[in-house]
């Protein structure tokens, strides 16, 4: 039966490994695009480093951008903009200034009507040109130009720009044509300051967007993107000849065409197949790695799960953005992904992801040799500036040292590249710092991780560690021999963990917790019982045991009950890993020397511990507690006591699981030795005076 559940876990767990690989795969296969890809890589003004290339079929050369810049703006020029006139402004003011002026009486006289017409007659002049509400000069649209096209009605008429009216001018103009009618008939100039020349002014004139885009929309339609053919067998270049702008230029329309000619056809199926295959290399890369050289993350769903599900998830991300036309791929902060990689597994995990992933991103990138160096070398910035995480000033430093990865190595780039910092695209900079900005977003997106999936970080560890904790607080109070001995166990594993290598902050918070279980009955354990006062002393020796070993179970339901994290919960579960209470255990055997003994009611549940943290503490634990019991403290008892307790363990394979090495073991041995030494301050024997 336990064969069978051996074989079955086995299994289940190769079944899921080609489930959530499959599907990762099958997911970067649906989101990346399904061109296929030019084969050639070349950069401008560097060797041609292929065979001789011809042409394969007959191409368009295209225009390069600043060509087509250039001719747009050309067009543009030459577009005279158009403007709407509304003729209905000029007969309402002019019915306005009649009945202002009393011309709609029957017999208003020759004189008034003769100032009337001649009032009129200018108005008149004045919207036939036309009024614009402001300047010419403050018009965007006006810029540059000479002339606009006035639609009337159906009518066009082209009008100079410099003859146009703003109402100020045209303000100005009529009021003057008032005061030199008032000049000439001073008998009627009463009658004439009636009119106010603000009342008649209006503007007529307004901008036609719709027409005026209209007409460039059909003016750039005939602007061709091409500028000439390549025939094919036609030589386009040859090997060692260096990629000049020309040459550079018909490359790039021969890569486009590229893409059209093979979308169709075998050519077709045949980039699908190429595809699905170098998705599969990539992602069986990051398996090979996994099982190689992190077995325990691998053989853990949440976290392969994770994994693969955030590279996907980058991917995607990158490829979303590079499909805007505003936006740029740099855009994307593809550095938080080792950083946050880091924070949950390790350096060595967070870099070789960051390397595959923009292998992937950077096969379908433009640029894609300058994009995998800029964002592989500023990722590894990213891991290594936060090489620690407990502090926010820690994130802020990664984000300057991130950002001057990305623009020390785009410049060095672009200089090889162009030869020339006058070529030097500096926009480029605008999008690293925005990428870099978004590396603060580490710290939220840390503390959901953890939520969802379980995991546990620097800052967590830090959190959990402080005293003042609500269970570590109850420890205390409650079991105060148990919160000292805890605090000595956490000591001495951070000192251990440092030397051979691991988590400091995870040992001592699971150090600190790893008895908690001993809240729920303190007095029935050694370090919280009062001189002569024993509870074991009313039991027998396997009721003993029990309530003993029971600790780790209490302990177990405590820290789920105060939601612990997984790895903490670990520390409680395996620090007697299957061990015995061996006290209760020995007394027990001597009492029943000749009758059943009942082994297992004296073995601690488990399991075995799978880390080196928890395993250090599981040593520490059992010879901190040992130590304390020696009655004579000297250097060859504390030596003697920590080497057979650690061989003990190791004959007890209880570090079969911990990832230990026998120089780690060396290292434990020295430094607990070294670590005890000073806590019991022992000295040296001095030789004793002779008197003689």
């Amino acid at each position: 039966m336990g064969e069978f559940r051996k074989n079955f876990s086995r299994y289940a767990l190769i079944f899921y490994w080609v489930l959530v690989f499959g599907i990762s795969v099958v997911l970067l296969y649906l989101i990346l695009p399904g061109e296929p890809k030019f084969k050639y890589e070349y950069q401008k003004g560097f060797p041609w480093k292929h065979e001789n290339l011809v042409a394969p079929f007959d191409f368009a050369i295209l225009k390069t951008e600043a060509e087509l810049t250039e001719e747009r703006a050309e067009i543009l020029k030459g577009i005279i903009p158009y403007f709407q006139c509304d003729t209905t402004i000029l007969t309402q003011q002019i019915t306005n200034l009649a009945v202002d002026l009393g011309m709609t009486d029957e017999n208003p006289g020759k004189r008034k009507t003769e100032i009337y017409n001649s009032l009129k007659e200018s108005l008149s002049e004045i919207y036939k040109v036309g009024i614009l509400q402001r300047s010419s000069e403050s018009y965007e649209e006006l810029r540059d130009k000479t002339e606009i096209k006035k639609r009337t009605g159906a009518t066009v008429s082209t009008v100079s720009v410099s003859k146009l009216y703003s109402e100020k001018s045209a303000y100005n103009k009529f009021s003057q044509v008032l005061k030199n009618q008032g000049k000439l008939r001073n008998a009627l100039q009463e009658w004439l300051d009636l009119v106010s020349p603000e009342k008649y002014i209006r503007a007529n004139l307004e901008y036609d967007a719709g027409t005026t885009e209209k007409e460039i929309t059909e003016k750039m339609s005939t602007l061709s993107p091409n500028r000439g053919m390549v025939q094919v067998g036609e030589r386009i270049i040859l090997e060692g000849e260096i990629v000049d702008n020309q040459k550079f230029q018909v490359l790039e329309s021969l890569k486009s065409s590229y893409k059209k000619e093979n979308q169709n056809g075998i050519s077709a199926y045949m980039s699908i197949i190429g595809k699905s295959l170098f998705l599969l290399s990539m992602v069986g890369l990051i398996f090979i790695f996994l099982y190689i050289y992190r077995y325990d993350i691998i053989i853990q769903r949440r976290k392969t799960a994770f994994l693969l599900l955030f590279m996907v998830a980058m991917v995607a991300i990158s490829y979303f953005i590079s499909t805007f036309p505003n936006l740029h791929i740099y855009l994307v902060p593809l550095a938080i992904f080792p950083i946050i990689v880091r924070t949950f597994y390790d350096s060595r995990t967070a870099i070789f992801m960051l390397f595959v992933t923009t292998l992937i991103i950077g096969f379908y990138a433009p640029n894609n040799y300058e994009y995998i160096l800029v964002q592989f070398s500023a990722g590894v910035v990213g891991v290594f500036s936060l090489n620690i995480m407990h502090r926010r000033v820690h994130l802020v430093k990664a984000m300057f040292f991130v950002l001057l990865t990305y623009w020390f190595v785009y410049s060095a780039l672009n200089l090889m590249f162009e030869g020339s910092i006058q070529d030097f695209n500096y926009q480029m900079m605008k999008w690293f710092a925005i990428s870099s900005v978004f590396i603060l977003l580490v710290y939220p997106m840390i503390y959901i991780f953890e939520k969802v999936f379980g995991f546990i970080s620097d800052v967590t560890l830090i959190e959990l560690s402080d005293s003042n904790q609500p269970l570590l607080r109850k420890l205390a109070e409650e079991a105060p021999g148990t919160f000292q001995h805890s605090l000595q166990i956490a000591n001495l594993a951070e000192e251990v963990i440092l030397k051979i290598g691991g988590n400091p902050f995870l040992v001592r918070a699971g150090a600190l917790y790893h008895d908690i279980g001993k809240i729920a009955r303190p007095d029935f354990f050694i370090e919280n019982q009062s001189v002569g006062m024993n509870p074991h002393d009313t039991l027998n020796y396997i009721k003993s045991a029990e309530i003993i070993i029971d600790h780790v179970r209490n302990g177990v339901k405590t820290a789920k009950k105060h939601n612990l994290p997984e790895p903490i919960i670990e520390f409680i579960a395996t620090h007697h890993g299957t061990t015995k209470a061996n006290y209760f255990f020995l007394k027990h055997q001597q009492e029943n020397k000749d009758g059943r003994k009942d082994e297992d009611a004296f073995i601690y549940p488990g399991p075995l511990p799978r880390s080196k943290e928890a395993t250090v503490v599981m040593l520490i634990d059992g010879i901190e507690a040992a130590s304390r019991a020696l009655k004579e403290k000297t250097y060859d008892n504390l030596k003697e006591l920590i080497n057979k307790m650690i061989d003990d363990k190791i004959q007890q394979n209880q570090l079969d699981n911990s990832g230990l090495t026998f120089n780690d073991i060396n290292v434990i041995k020295e430094t607990l030795l070294n670590k005890l030494i000073n806590i019991y301050h022992i000295r040296i024997e001095y030789p004793k005076e002779d008197n003689n």
